[in-house]
């Protein structure tokens, strides 16, 4: 079997960062910290870190409300547990197309191409969101300003990634607010460039932009990014409280910019569940604020571990209640735009 060139740099570069964080570590040190937090409130940490999911549930039937006015969270849900798990043990973050497979396989009137499109709404608003919350942290006096990595400051290294949602936003908005125009664009290009594929290449970007018509209702558009904050403040307060169980003494603010670093780190190819990546990233952040590695490492270990099980367990749980495979999630996204 052939292993992608995306997943053999993804496992490369997950554990180049597994060793660099873990290569020089004492781990008697690593252990006698992770030995000293508290356990109780390591539940209670656990039990926040998995509020994300039911979060982001709850958000997504309000994305595809114009096609799916009556969908429930069940539905929602299920896909969205069953898709995370997959980002958790597969690789190339195929859970995404997963979560929209399940999702349609479930709710026919949502097809996948739309759920698709849904998805990229989905992303939009978590890139904008995750980045105003990184801004908020780097803006705390506790910070400051003009913090370095490598000899950058924090501001240069978000700018690459802030002009890259940017730049989404600018087609995400042409897609919402002049759809047609795009549809006739998409179509003479792939009409001249891939002809025998034109049909379905402009069904696809109909169906795509289909997903992005909720934000022409300005109702919708702030109920989405409400619950967005609520998403994705409900994960760095599970940071915050894993920080607490392990004495970790810093600002909230903190858990912001642990969170912002790690997604902006996880963007890259990774193997499965994110690991090197995210320990690397909660490793830097928290050297920022003047915590020592081991009590860093012992924080990024145990959270990750911690709140990777339980989402893992439940999306394993609804893949077979629905009578699904992995097989049939590998064939989920040829199958749907075969239909």
């Amino acid at each position: 079997m052939r292993v992608p060139w995306r997943a053999t740099l993804g496992f490369a570069l997950s554990a180049a960062l597994l060793y660099w964080v873990l290569h020089d570590q004492p781990w008697s040190d690593v252990a006698a910290a992770l030995r000293a937090s508290n356990v109780p409130l390591w539940i209670v940490t656990v039990i926040v870190s998995q509020l994300m999911f039911p979060l982001r549930a709850i958000r997504w039937p309000i994305i595809l409300h114009p096609v799916a006015p009556n969908l429930k969270f069940g539905p929602s849900w299920r896909a969205t547990a069953i898709g995370m798990m997959v980002n958790n043990v597969a690789l190339l973050r195929v859970g995404e197309p997963a979560r929209a497979f399940v999702l349609s396989r479930e709710v026919p009137q949502v097809p996948f191409t739309t759920a698709i499109g849904s998805l990229v709404v989905d992303r939009a608003f978590d890139g904008l969101v995750i980045l105003t919350l990184l801004l908020v942290a780097v803006l705390d006096p506790a910070f400051g300003t003009q913090t370095e990595i490598d000899g950058k400051t924090l501001g240069a290294w978000i700018a690459l990634p802030a002009a890259a949602v940017a730049a989404g936003f600018a087609v995400l908005s042409l897609a919402v607010f002049a759809p047609l125009h795009l549809e006739r664009a998409t179509g003479a290009i792939a009409r001249r460039l891939l002809p025998w594929w034109a049909g379905r290449i402009t069904t696809l970007v109909h169906n795509i932009t289909a997903g992005f018509s909720v934000l022409r209702d300005p109702r919708r558009f702030v109920q989405i990014l409400l619950w967005t904050f609520a998403h994705w403040l409900a994960n760095p307060l599970a940071f915050w409280l894993g920080f607490k169980a392990m004495g970790i003494d810093v600002p909230f603010t903190a858990a912001l910019l642990t969170q912002g670093l790690i997604a902006i780190a996880v963007a890259a190819p990774q193997a499965p569940g994110f690991f090197g990546a995210f320990e690397a990233a909660a490793v830097i952040s928290l050297g920022l604020y003047g915590i020592a590695q081991p009590e860093a490492i012992a924080w990024a270990l145990t959270f990750h571990v911690l709140s990777f099980i339980p989402i893992t367990a439940i999306g394993l749980f609804y893949l077979s209640r629905l009578g699904l495979s992995f097989r049939d999630l590998g064939r989920s996204p040829r199958d749907a735009g075969a239909a």
